[in-house]
């Protein structure tokens, strides 16, 4: 039988990594990211700036392995990420790497808790059901769960998409501008329960955003 592949303690290495379709801006500016060698250490939490147009979205699809457009290389565990076999690739994603998109991902014909209960059940299992009550009611967003997610308002769906990501075992939680739509009571309430799951995985955290913030003790800021 061959032996599941899994990744237990997981650091990532980002080698003289750049978008090829990004070449121009890449070099026209100055980066700590693009085009220079960084080690991500598992349980660090990294706080990335990027203005809009530098490709936050872009790296962010590059560590899932949704694009390899890219010239350099990302080891995720001391293998390449383009050595990935599909098995593997799916073994990371639902033990190692948990992530909430931009534009959320959610499915908009099932409701609220269909769709954090559907990350739930079809990853290692690792909260039981009643979970998705208490972390909804402590984001403020328990009277929108039996609603579809297409009739929930932006800012109650990164809500939905926070509480999805925490669903799963990982060993890095990625997120691309989660806090967006919302003000800083409710983002400062998400960001406690986000480092609560982490620490409690010794887990790392990679955040992208347009600005700085407070929201977390960050070991590092870049810029993208």
């Amino acid at each position: 039988m061959q032996q599941e592949f899994r990744i237990l303690i997981m650091n990532i290495e980002l080698d003289h990594i750049f978008p090829i379709p990004l070449k121009d801006k890449v070099f026209s500016r100055q980066s700590q990211i693009w085009n220079t060698q960084l080690f991500f250490v598992q349980g660090e939490f990294i706080k990335i700036n990027a203005p809009s147009g530098t490709g936050k979205t872009t790296l962010v699809h590059f560590l899932y392995k949704l694009r390899d457009d890219y010239d350099g290389y990302i080891k995720i565990g001391n293998q390449l990420l383009t050595t990935f076999r599909q098995n593997e690739l799916s073994t990371l994603r639902q033990h190692n790497l948990s992530i909430t998109f931009q534009d959320l991902r959610l499915f908009p014909n099932l409701t609220a808790r269909e769709n954090i209960e559907l990350k739930r059940v079809m990853q290692p299992i690792v909260h039981e059901s009643d979970i998705i009550d208490s972390m909804a009611n402590e984001l403020g967003i328990t009277g929108i769960l039996e609603q579809k997610a297409s009739l929930c308002s932006y800012g109650e769906q990164q809500r939905i998409a926070i509480i999805r990501s925490l669903m799963q075992p990982f060993n890095w939680l990625i997120m691309d501008e989660p806090f967006s739509h919302l003000d800083k009571a409710n983002t400062a309430i998400a960001a406690r329960l986000i480092e609560k799951e982490c620490k409690s995985r010794s887990a790392g955290l990679i955040i992208t955003d347009l600005d700085e913030d407070n929201n977390f003790n960050y070991t590092r800021t870049l810029q993208l």
